[in-house]
């Protein structure tokens, strides 16, 4: 379901350096056309099915393509963001509505200890460790299994 734009409600977020789109793309696919100041997806192919853009976008330009098998013909699925939580409205093929509320964070901002809680300390030279700095701790066991040799 690759995100795309819907030119008539895109503002290009007020013409600002970088769109809120733009910003959010953990692949960095959304690009801003200075000519005509609307964003778009540069390579749709290559979109992760995040949805970030879709459910940052202060302006909702952003809608996602569907896949036959979740959103078919003529259904929808659109997020509304608010500052406390995300409104999904799912609108299937025979018109009716269904809406789901699920907050945007579950703690106080500010609030999220970086480590998890664990007091495993990353030291530099664990930092180039292919383990987790929490490991074993956060699997749960008393040590990582080791090949014998």
């Amino acid at each position: 379901m690759p995100s795309y734009v819907i030119l008539e409600k895109c503002d290009g977020c007020k013409g600002q350096d970088k769109t809120a789109c733009q910003h959010i793309c953990p692949n960095d696919l959304m690009v801003l056309n200075k000519a005509t100041m609307k964003a778009y997806n540069r390579d749709p192919a290559m979109c992760w099915e995040c949805m970030c853009c879709v459910k940052l976008c202060p302006q909702q330009a952003m809608a996602i393509r569907g896949y036959a098998d979740f959103v078919p013909m003529g259904a929808s699925v659109t997020p509304l963001r608010g500052t406390e939580d995300i409104m999904w409205t799912v609108k299937f093929r025979n018109k009716s509505l269904k809406r789901f509320r699920f907050p945007t964070r579950t703690t106080p901002e500010g609030s999220a200890v970086p480590d998890g809680g664990f007091k495993t300390s990353p030291e530099a030279e664990n930092l180039k460790s292919p383990l987790l700095f929490t490991e074993p701790e956060s699997l749960r066991v008393a040590a990582l299994p080791t090949l014998k040799k």
